[in-house]
């Protein structure tokens, strides 16, 4: 498990695009038959992902959690953004498709990633944050979807809440998937901060060959990464986030912090971008 260690916005200028990508981009999340971890400072979250191949992978801990097992004090949120698959929790077999997500309760002691088919596997991302209490390890419905933006400004999208107020309950973790709909590249513009949660994006379903530049920092002092398929950035609570792809792609989107209201934003003025 690699270590992220939190960042003031008063050192984000001073960064080189290496420096920036190396703090803020995880770019190696989905190794074949292994679980690849990313701990971020910020608000104390881990991103994993899992691509079972030759057969199941386990969930296991690691010595930066000091704990027995990975969600013995942290609950989890799982999409999968590849084939069929199932994950098993404790016993108990979840189907998750493409863009399904599956909520996992702290306490849980054994968890297994499969594939259905080993030509089209499963990738399944895993996002955790720390919890005081247990909810039910459940699988997410339909969620509940909203429609967003306007296609005269290039960010037309529909935003589905699986783990939210509203959804299936969490400790803290709040999670969804947007899909931008034809025609439109722009996600979260204008865009917001929300200096309560760490915000984390995966970015999939983008061709190979194309890419997403993703904005980050102050509203006065933006910088920018250029993100593939299938890798995530960590947006501090300091930091907007917004993001333009040179093709169609989505995105998961989950959070961590102090609350969980969906509308606990500061939306920016576009005009005020630097």
């Amino acid at each position: 498990m690699q270590q992220r260690y939190a960042t003031h916005p008063d050192d984000l200028p001073r960064l080189d695009t290496e420096e920036l990508r190396g703090r803020f981009l995880v770019h190696d999340l989905f190794l074949p038959d292994q679980v690849s971890a990313t701990y971020s400072h910020h608000d104390r979250v881990v991103m994993a992902g899992v691509l079972p191949i030759r057969g199941p992978v386990t969930l296991g801990s690691d010595p930066v959690l000091r704990s027995e097992h990975f969600l013995d004090r942290r609950e989890a949120g799982v999409v999968n953004v590849g084939g069929p698959g199932t994950v098993r929790v404790d016993g108990v077999v979840f189907d998750l498709a493409h863009g399904e997500c599956l909520y996992v309760g702290r306490g849980a002691a054994d968890v297994v990633f499969v594939s259905a088919d080993a030509d089209a596997p499963a990738a399944f991302y895993l996002f955790s944050a720390p919890a005081h209490t247990a909810y039910p390890t459940t699988k997410a419905g339909a969620g509940t979807v909203r429609e967003l933006g306007d296609p005269g400004t290039s960010n037309r999208r529909s935003l589905t809440q699986y783990i939210h107020e509203g959804g299936v309950p969490s400790c803290q973790l709040v999670m969804g998937v947007t899909q931008l709909q034809g025609g439109s590249m722009w996600n979260t513009m204008p865009p917001h901060v929300h200096e309560r949660r760490t915000e984390c994006y995966l970015y999939f379903d983008l061709p190979s060959d194309q890419r997403v530049v993703h904005l980050m920092g102050q509203p006065d002092r933006t910088r920018h990464l250029v993100v593939a398929d299938r890798q995530a950035v960590v947006s501090p609570s300091w930091s907007l986030h917004a993001g333009f792809g040179t093709a169609s792609y989505s995105f998961v989107w989950a959070m961590a912090g102090e609350n969980k209201s969906f509308d606990d934003v500061d939306q920016i003025d576009v005009a005020a971008l630097r």
